[in-house]
């Protein structure tokens, strides 16, 4: 097998990132050595559309994910969603993506397994595999218990192999088992506003940012 780095592929892994934490740094970092591509870049979402606002202003969310990826260059922070003046609906960011790499760039979504079971309710969700690839990552043991339409929706486009990810610029599913870190964003936010520390679950730079910015109801620890 060939260890050449698909440069030619865009892998991005959107969220709130309220804060960003080192359960989503992990995941990205094993999704890029797993597809071989050169950065996986992740894209805090400027205004959610299907979940409540965070807690940080979406200059604050991008500042963190800025400063948890400085150091590592397989990882990289995308301003797309914050700088539109759309709403964050993933058809949109998509076909912006589309329009700047052009037709033949293959693109790869990364999601989880309860936001792809939750696509029916996504805007223009039938032609999100139009535009890209959808790496869906899953928990050892997980059960896949979809909807009728999720249940066809996959039945059409899975695949097993990843260079059917590689070589075609959209149109796949594949599911990639990860072993994630027991950490949540909930779980951080709920942290520094009873006053306790989150270090060890999310970048020193970006507890330091959240007690410069005092976010969260953050008092200097």
């Amino acid at each position: 097998m060939s260890n050449t780095i698909n440069t030619s592929v865009y892998a991005f892994m959107g969220g709130t990132f309220d804060p960003i934490h080192n359960g989503h740094l992990r995941t990205a970092l094993e999704i890029r050595d797993w597809l071989n591509v050169g950065q996986v870049a992740l894209m805090p979402s400027k205004v959610p559309v299907h979940r409540q606002q965070p807690g940080a202003e979406s200059g604050q969310r991008l500042a963190m994910v800025e400063a948890a990826v400085a150091a590592e260059p397989g990882l990289c922070a995308e301003a797309r969603e914050i700088l539109s003046e759309k709403p964050s609906y993933t058809v949109l960011t998509l076909e912006s993506l589309r329009a700047e790499l052009g037709d033949k760039a293959p693109i790869c979504m990364i999601l989880g397994m309860d936001a792809y079971l939750s696509l029916p309710g996504w805007d223009r969700w039938q032609e999100l595999l139009k535009l890209a690839h959808i790496v869906v990552v899953t928990r050892p043991g997980w059960v896949y218990q979809p909807d009728k339409a999720m249940q066809a929706f996959t039945r059409a486009h899975e695949v097993t192999d990843k260079q059917r990810l590689l070589t075609a610029p959209a149109g796949q599913v594949i599911f990639h088992e990860l072993t994630p870190l027991a950490i949540s964003a909930t779980q951080i936010r709920t942290l520094v506003s009873q006053g306790n520390s989150p270090r060890y679950l999310l970048p020193d730079s970006v507890w330091q940012y959240i007690q410069q910015q005092q976010l969260y109801g953050c008092k200097l620890i």
